[in-house]
């Protein structure tokens, strides 16, 4: 018996319970909320989906927990070193989902659709300057999997990339920096930023004040990672003078208030979490191999290193 806890609400918590247990028929599947005590007190793993880590502290014999999820920074701050492994979601399609909404958006401010869709509402007919895929700079913060996807995915639709990593790294044909005069370099010659760093205490606000003023003129960014490596007012700040344009999908707080100013502002479109959502079916899928592998040989996945939270 394996229990699937979540905060999500009950209609998703049955999606998800429902897709596991079709990935594995010969486990039995349930929600935290249905287990008897007797069976909390011998679950030795969980599948989870934003857990309430006082439920997950509630089973007393769990060695490891595997997350649908491949974000899991929430868990590893509230639990506070839990005794037991963390698994988060490692998915190629997730990747693959990815670098398609990264490509795509990137196209949105290449071609400066944003402001045709202004000239639009002014009735105004003026054809903007045409710039080259290759004279278009778009830099990616992060080099794990999915910022390597998404990297080589604009750098195969013909944009000069370049990346930037805690760590050295190399990708062919994108131009990869590391450390603090590293990140402000790569700042330096990025036409569009993108966003995708995990959520540390190291990344935390690491695109503020500070940092946001090496952009050059007119530049325009891309946040599909978490909302709180971005500081708000210095986005804000910076929209009004060299950032010409900001796509943001994620937020310090989802959903986004309804008084928050990034709803009515000019040079912000607003998405709700939609850059790579998680599909129940393949992810269920990885989890069951995962476990599977587990119950078998006894073999952990990789699990999830608590003092940088990925």
């Amino acid at each position: 018996m394996i229990p699937f806890v979540s905060r999500a609400p009950q209609a998703e918590q049955r999606l998800w319970v429902k897709a596991l247990a079709k990935a594995l028929p010969e486990e039995h599947i349930m929600p935290f909320a249905e287990l008897s005590e007797e069976q909390k007190n011998t679950c030795e793993l969980a599948i989870v989906a934003n857990p309430d880590p006082s439920e997950l502290l509630a089973l007393p014999e769990l060695k490891w927990v595997h997350s649908v999820w491949a974000g899991v920074e929430r868990m590893v701050m509230e639990l506070d070193r839990p005794r037991f492994s963390i698994v988060r979601l490692i998915d190629p399609e997730l990747a693959s989902t990815m670098s398609e909404a990264v490509l795509a958006w990137s196209l949105f401010l290449h071609r400066e659709m944003y402001a045709y869709q202004e000239q639009q509402e002014r009735k105004d007919w003026r054809q903007r300057p045409m710039v080259r895929a290759q004279d278009r700079r778009i830099s990616v913060l992060g080099l794990g999997e999915l910022g390597k996807t998404s990297a080589l995915r604009l750098k195969e639709n013909g944009f000069e990339v370049s990346g930037w990593s805690r760590r050295p790294k190399t990708i062919q044909g994108v131009s990869c920096f590391h450390g603090q005069e590293g990140l402000y370099e790569l700042l330096r010659q990025s036409d569009i930023l993108i966003c995708l760093l995990p959520l540390t205490e190291q990344t935390r606000g690491i695109l503020n004040q500070d940092s946001l003023a090496y952009l050059p003129q007119n530049s325009s960014i891309i946040n599909f990672a978490r909302g709180a490596i971005i500081d708000e007012q210095a986005l804000l700040s910076a929209l009004d003078k060299q950032v010409s344009h900001a796509v943001l999908d994620v937020f310090t707080q989802e959903p986004l208030p309804q008084n928050h100013p990034y709803w009515q502002h000019p040079n912000i479109s607003v998405l709700p979490h939609v850059s790579a959502p998680t599909h129940p079916a393949s992810a269920s899928q990885i989890v069951a191999n995962n476990i599977r592998r587990y119950r078998e040989r006894g073999e952990m996945p990789q699990i999830v290193d608590v003092n940088i939270g990925y």
